[in-house]
């Protein structure tokens, strides 16, 4: 999770999200060298006192300024694209878990399963254990087998939210009446906060997400326990 003073993302936790951080230092490398081109332009504008009579009038600089920019138009737009796709595949899920947002709550249900389904609350400051993170812990964990293809499908039942997890790359939103669905792979076991990322209300800020991705065999045990609650 993001820590204080961080200047860039958190840790990627699925192959998407590893895309997207190779994408950002992709096109910050190209915003920092026409950054430092221009500069250099105007400081030599600015400081010299000569003037090149073939820049004044000159076809081929011309020609050149035109093509250059649709050519790094072109080389951050192939990347994005290809990126963009990736979010949208879904490919043969293990498990699908629906998220339906609440004011101030989300609660899951294992659709593979006949009855599991829980709603996580976020625990108050008071009732946090050492080492806990305020605003970020629920009382229920949406737990997830690692390196595996899961699926998300996320809705609302008053109004607008959004299932955001910003180590796993995701961020969809939760409208009423309306089903989105999203698909992960946890590439490592942990756990992985996230919050609603959509103004909804009063307390918008106290609707936290936590992910939990663990070994196969420990999410099964972890299923059928709960089975066994219900």
């Amino acid at each position: 999770m993001a820590h204080p003073s961080q200047l860039g993302f958190q840790d990627a936790a699925s192959p998407v999200m590893e895309e997207l951080l190779h994408f950002h230092d992709h096109a910050l490398m190209i915003v920092f060298l026409i950054s430092t081109l221009v500069l250099y332009i105007i400081v030599a504008m600015v400081s010299t006192k000569l003037t090149n009579k073939f820049i004044l009038d000159s076809q081929e600089i011309e020609i050149i300024w035109t093509v250059l920019p649709a050519i790094i138009l072109i080389l951050i737009a192939l990347p994005s694209l290809r990126i963009l796709y990736l979010m949208d595949e879904v490919n043969s899920p293990l498990l699908t878990i629906k998220a339906v947002g609440h004011q101030w709550y989300w609660s899951y249900e294992y659709t593979d399963y006949e009855d599991l389904g829980f709603d996580a609350y976020m625990i108050p400051t008071q009732d946090l254990s050492p080492g806990q993170f305020r605003l970020l812990e629920a009382d229920h964990r949406m737990v997830i087998p690692v390196e595996s293809p899961i699926r998300v499908l996320v809705s609302a039942d008053d109004v607008l939210h959004s299932w955001a997890v910003p180590a796993l790359g995701i961020k969809m939103d939760a409208v009423p009446g309306r089903l989105n669905q999203t698909a992960f792979i946890a590439s490592r076991a942990g756990i992985f906060y996230g919050q609603c990322s959509e103004i909804c209300g009063a307390n918008h800020s106290f609707m936290p997400i936590v992910v939990e991705a663990v070994p196969l065999e420990h999410f099964e045990n972890w299923s059928s326990r709960m089975l066994e609650d219900a």
